[in-house]
Order: structure tokens, then sequence, then C-alpha cells
């Protein structure tokens, strides 16, 4: 039995309808940008605090749109699995990487991925988000 990571993620969609992946220092992956719920903190304030401190965002909780719970082996933790919250959350400011986030990419729904992604990225998340999750609201 696999080991549960307990996470809070971000479709973080711009207003060019791309979406946001990050690289955490010393990884290979590009992830959706996020991480994991502490103790007494809801998913969406977990996102809220984890996208301050890796992008200086500043996101209200109560503007996340949840997508649904999705899971995934994790992508820098062998034998465990991810699994996230995740959120939908539009984006207005400039992104700066800090923290553990080495790199940042903006990625077109209709742009050919070659960067390495994590399986919860690569097979649940692109591919919801591709299928309409992208479109104008």
């Amino acid at each position: 039995m696999s080991k549960t990571i307990h996470i809070a993620a971000a479709l973080l969609v711009d207003a060019q309808g791309r979406t946001l992946l990050v690289r955490k220092r010393g990884t290979q992956a590009f992830m959706q940008p996020g991480g994991k719920i502490d103790a007494g903190e809801s998913p969406a304030q977990a996102l809220a605090r984890e996208l301050h401190e890796e992008l200086g965002l500043r996101v209200d909780p109560a503007e996340a749109v949840h997508l649904g719970r999705f899971s995934a082996p994790a992508a820098n933790e062998p034998g465990f699995e991810v699994q996230a919250e995740l959120f939908r959350v539009e984006c207005h400011e400039v992104v700066v990487p800090a923290a553990e986030i080495e790199e940042v990419t903006w990625l077109a729904a209709d742009q050919a991925s070659e960067l390495n992604l994590a399986p919860l990225t690569r097979d649940l998340i692109l591919p919801l988000w591709r299928e309409g999750l992208n479109a104008p609201r």
C-alpha cells in the first residue's frame, strides 16, 4: 500500500488562457503550483499560502474554484501517491519564483509539451484542462 501526500494544487490560468507549471529546485518534473496541506488548514487556505510563498501571489481562498480531488503517483517521492485538491485560480499578476521553485513556465492549451511532467499533471490535470476547463468564463 502506498503512502499518501495530501496537497492543494492550482490550475493557475492567465488572461491568455495559459496555465502555469512549476519545477522545484533539485527536481526534474514540472507540476501545478501548490503544496502540502498543514494541520488545521482547509485546502483553499493551504493553496493561498503556498501560492504566496512560492510565487508571490495573493489569492483569496474564496475565489479559488474547487475542481475535484485527483490522485497519481508522486513525482518526487518514490512509493508515495499524491492526492490533490485541485482549484482553478485566475492569475492577473506577475509570477515570481520563490522559496523552493526554481523554474516556471506558461503552457497554452494547444501547445505540445516537451517538458518532463509530473504524473498528476501529465495524466489528469492537463487533459482535463484541455477538454474545456480553459474555456472563457
